[in-house]
């Protein structure tokens, strides 16, 4: 059924985010006496749920697969849309759809929501665009497309000081990286003749006297890629922006954004620059991603291991789980047979991380709700009054460890295993020993829940406020993330396929 369709029709998950939300804008304004944040939030959730659908749909169809044709080329081959797209763009509508239907409770109070929810569903479309995106120029406008709004939803709290500072700084370096990155496409532009992918990737070939130029414009677009994926040493934006934002925001941008900086990473580095090609140009950029994987992780798990703000702790979590997802390209060597168990692995690694660390930052966001606190003290007893939601808590927190038997557990042993077939087993050790030290601030969340007593039982006295999308939010996604255990093998194989396109 899915063949008989017109070929522009595999836009359908990116053309209903964004009718979703260009449907909410036009309420909105028409007739905002109409809106309400319930209506608001039920049509948003129902255009995520309809875009996964029709990502599922087109994977279970083999849409842009190998062995139906292969990938689907539009607007003279700027747009490609393939297993990899669909896979990025169900892990965007997931984390959207999970968004929302928490915002619901968060800002009941606000006085208009629809504001929200239109940037939320317009972010998740350019992130949709960056997936499909087979020209350079298409990634940088889905990149500011998906960049614009984020801006807004961290200053979304208006009246706080702290949400509109976190903004101006993610505004300020976000800024200066998008024309690093810009200025890195016009390098490579200029040496190769082209801004498609396989194209540019032809002109790698013989450069010539542009080899500087190509090179320098490829280093550049590797701090861009670090940028969006809070990668170091362009990090320092990201526990700003994520303790500042509301936590439905922080959970958004550390999930979802993170995911739509690593597909353009994986598809821009080995499709435009192919393994062994870019070192005509003096940059071997799998080395380059090496260090930055080994920084990333080791830096962003001790920072978090000193932390006392649980959502500061997860916001340099965060940032060391984008150095797991970097040994995807890491552990690339040219000519192995397993770069497309490796970069399949991070993939898997990616959505399983969709799951659990939006859920995580969604139990904070309850807990802002009933107003108990940031701190790990103040996280004191919850279980006693909360126990459902706790649980899910320390679900998200075990399997962010990588412990087992949590499907956290499952993508980090896939992606370092990937890594030592590759034969990397350096990055993998040091992968495996930042996963231990992990251990340790993520039980401190698990303890100070189940073990510890609170300071006051005044403290506890707002749980008896049942926020019901932000507890439904959580326990879809502590679900989802013990569901993926026993379904883990259907999706590391779609995520393995998803990859060797690439290769």
């Amino acid at each position: 059924m899915v063949d008989q369709l017109p070929q522009w029709a595999a836009l359908a998950p990116a053309l209903t985010l964004a009718g979703t939300g260009l449907l909410l804008l036009l309420v909105d304004t028409i007739n905002p006496k109409a809106r309400s944040n319930t209506s608001m939030a039920v049509v948003s959730a129902l255009g995520a749920l309809t875009s996964l659908a029709f990502t599922v749909w087109f994977v279970v169809a083999g849409t842009g697969h190998a062995d139906t044709g292969g990938a689907i080329y539009l607007l003279a081959d700027a747009i490609k849309v393939d297993t990899l797209a669909l896979f990025f763009t169900a892990i965007f509508a997931s984390v959207t759809a999970l968004v929302v239907v928490a915002a619901h409770d968060y800002f009941h109070d606000h006085e208009s929501p629809a504001e929200f929810y239109s940037l939320v569903l317009f972010a998740a479309t350019g992130m949709a665009l960056l997936a499909v995106a087979n020209s350079l120029a298409v990634v940088f406008v889905a990149l500011e497309m998906a960049s614009l709004p984020s801006y807004a939803l961290v200053a979304f709290l208006k009246e706080n000081r702290g949400s509109v500072e976190a903004s101006l700084k993610y505004f300020l370096v976000g800024a200066v990286s998008s024309a690093i990155f810009v200025f890195g496409i016009s390098l490579v532009y200029a040496a190769t003749g082209s801004l498609i992918l396989g194209d540019v990737a032809a002109g790698m070939v013989d450069i010539d006297g542009m080899a500087g130029l190509a090179g320098l414009g490829i280093v550049m677009m590797i701090g861009g890629v670090a940028f969006k994926t809070a990668a170091v040493p362009f990090h320092f934006w990201a526990p700003e922006a994520y303790e500042g934002a509301p936590a439905p925001v922080s959970a958004f941008l550390s999930s979802a954004s993170k995911a739509a900086g690593f597909v353009v990473a994986f598809r821009v580095f080995t499709e435009a620059f192919p393994l062994g090609a870019s070192l005509a140009a003096g940059i071997d950029w799998t080395l380059a991603f090496a260090v930055i994987a080994v920084v990333t992780m080791t830096l962003g798990n001790f920072a978090a291991a000193v932390q006392e703000n649980v959502k500061r702790m997860l916001a340099y979590s965060s940032v060391g789980h984008a150095g797991y997802a970097l040994i995807g390209l890491a552990a690339l060597s040219a000519g192995s047979d397993g770069n497309s168990a490796v970069m399949g692995a991070a993939m898997a690694h990616l959505l399983v991380y969709g799951f659990m660390n939006t859920g995580a930052f969604l139990f904070v966001a309850m807990a802002e709700r009933w107003g108990v606190g940031r701190t790990f003290a103040d996280y004191a007893g919850l279980a006693k009054r909360a126990p459902v939601a706790s649980t899910a808590m320390a679900v998200f927190m075990f399997s962010l460890a990588g412990l087992p038997p949590f499907s956290g557990f499952f993508s980090k042993y896939f992606l370092f295993m990937g890594a030592i077939d590759n034969g990397f087993v350096w990055l993998a050790a040091i992968g495996a020993l930042n996963s231990v030290i992990s251990l340790y601030y993520y039980s401190r969340v698990v303890k100070a829940l189940f073990i510890d007593d609170p300071a006051s039982q005044s403290a506890l006295d707002a749980i008896d406020v049942r926020p019901t999308g932000l507890y439904a939010a959580v326990i879809v996604a502590a679900v989802a993330t013990v569901l993926l255990l026993p379904g883990f093998g259907p999706v590391i194989e779609t995520a393995e396929a998803a990859a060797s396109a690439l290769f």
